[in-house]
């Protein structure tokens, strides 16, 4: 998924709950889904940004040396004003995007 195309608002929206879980109805398993897929989002974030700010990392144990680098400072401002994890998984599952399935469910239809 490509977070940084999304189409997700970066603050908070007041959602129609009961709307949003039409397709499992139950709002409760609606927020569960919602809330594993923004912590997969947000685990994939946090890589691809510690990633590239590996590139800037300093490997001295001198604590007097404190290095201002602009190019790290930039990346970290660019995700700071990404939307939320939570946000882009509520969008995504408003838009279909998101694939889930209920184990428990499944076993009862057999």
């Amino acid at each position: 998924m490509d977070y940084k195309k999304t189409n997700a608002p970066s603050t908070t929206v007041t959602r129609d709950m009961i709307a949003l879980s039409e397709d499992t109805g139950n709002v409760y398993e609606t927020v569960r889904i919602i809330g594993k897929r923004a912590n997969q989002i947000s685990v994939e974030m946090k890589q691809d940004l510690e990633k590239k700010l590996q590139e800037f990392a300093s490997y001295n144990d001198n604590l007097e040396e404190v290095f201002e680098n602009r190019e790290q400072i930039e990346i970290s401002r660019y995700y700071e004003k990404l939307p939320k994890a939570t946000l882009i998984a509520a969008q995504e599952y408003k838009d279909g995007k998101v694939y889930w399935k209920n184990p428990s469910k499944e076993k009862d239809k057999m």
